[in-house]
């Protein structure tokens, strides 16, 4: 949270290992909330087959104007995940083609650097 009280948060979405460009992808800013929604979709051009390898990285980010954006927490779901998040890579593997929603709990390790 700012000094203002509210967050700018956005959202940044990275399918690992590092496929450039293609596997990243951000929300839009939602400005001056703590609790924002986000309601967009985002697809990879993958084969499902090399899916199961990789994982998705999920951030979240508190834009700043003129300074680092602060980093919020985030989760992973992939292989090498745990618990909630890869029993829900596990569900999106197995149904291909199909939307698999939840709600995750952001943890604040894995601090990465902002763009």
């Amino acid at each position: 949270m700012d000094a203002n009280g509210y967050s700018d948060p956005y959202v940044k979405i990275c399918l690992k290992p590092d496929m450039g460009k293609k596997g990243k992808c951000k929300t839009q800013i939602k400005k001056r909330t703590l609790n924002p929604e986000y309601n967009e979709e985002f697809a990879y051009d993958i084969k499902h087959s090399e899916l199961a390898k990789k994982t998705l990285d999920i951030t979240v980010w508190d834009y700043d104007i003129g300074k680092s954006n602060d980093y919020i927490g985030g989760c992973q779901l992939g292989i090498t995940a745990k618990g909630e998040q890869l029993k829900h890579w596990y569900e999106c593997l197995k149904n291909k083609d199909k939307k698999i929603e939840r709600w995750h709990t952001l943890l604040n390790e894995n601090h990465h650097a902002s763009d």
